[in-house]
């Protein structure tokens, strides 16, 4: 049984991927906290055209970046639709690409497991995103924020 599973989409505007989130996402597979499941490369050109590639068709290349990635998603694919990329890919600006990285939180299998085990259900999973967690702290913060 699999744990939840989470989208990402992390867009490089201008097409300005370094690599720098594949030490991070490595780590994170290495540690056995998450597993990825399926990953693309959506680009928008000027003109706003989309064009897809999946991870494990591009190997080696000559961007140093990619090719990192690649081998770190080597062996994934097939859960995103052609309909699931629209979507995802409909904010992304022209002239910009993303990463689209579906992950399953296998940290969490141990305590489903546990729950499951002790006659527990889950009745609800919410995600927050940061930034709106970031909102929401800043507000308590501003002068005459009721905190009660």
């Amino acid at each position: 049984m699999l744990g939840p599973i989470e989208v990402l989409v992390v867009a490089f505007p201008g097409n300005k991927f370094n690599g720098q989130i594949v030490p991070a996402l490595s780590d994170l597979v290495d540690a056995n906290t998450i597993s990825i499941i399926d990953a693309l490369l959506v680009s928008k050109d000027e003109t706003g055209e989309v064009s897809l590639v999946e991870f494990d068709e591009l190997g080696v290349t000559e961007d140093a970046a990619v090719s990192a990635l690649a081998a770190l998603f080597e062996g994934v694919d097939g859960l995103l639709s052609d309909d699931d990329v629209d979507e995802l890919s409909a904010d992304l600006e022209n002239n910009s690409s993303a990463a689209i990285l579906v992950f399953e939180h296998t940290w969490f299998k141990p305590l489903r497991d546990a729950i499951v085990d002790s006659g527990g259900v889950l009745l609800e999973d919410v995600h927050v995103p940061d930034s709106v967690v970031d909102e929401v702290l800043l507000a308590m913060d501003a002068p005459g924020a009721d905190t009660d």
